[in-house]
């Protein structure tokens, strides 16, 4: 599934990394927690949260996933949109809740890879 289609699923805007969207990716995660993104997430380009913080772009960025989407209408600080910009990672934003975006992406095809989270 490209980016872009994850955008139109979801509504979400873009805030930042409009040139990937174009990106395929195979998989993904959701997760508050990026202590269990890190121990348990393998093989996930996209995570999907409602955590608002830079550790989640460093997280995205040392798993090496290409998307964040931050769900429940959260916006990322300029700083977060402007280090997400620096690690070539997507960074969108959805009203929808993050069981409502998980249950679309899924339905839409979009696997969940190695993780249980």
């Amino acid at each position: 599934m490209k980016i872009s289609e994850i955008r139109d699923y979801l509504g979400a805007e873009v805030l930042c990394g409009e040139e990937n969207l174009g990106h395929e990716v195979i998989s993904a995660c959701c997760s508050d927690m990026m202590s269990d993104v890190l121990a348990f997430v393998k093989d996930q380009g996209v995570l999907v949260t409602g955590l608002i913080n830079s550790q989640v772009i460093r997280t995205a960025n040392m798993m090496d996933m290409v998307c964040v989407v931050f769900v429940r209408s959260k916006t990322p600080t300029e700083d977060m949109v402007e280090l997400a910009r620096e690690c070539g990672i997507v960074v969108m934003q959805s009203n929808l809740r993050a069981y409502e975006a998980s249950g679309i992406l899924y339905s839409q095809g979009l696997g969940r890879g190695g993780s249980d989270v």
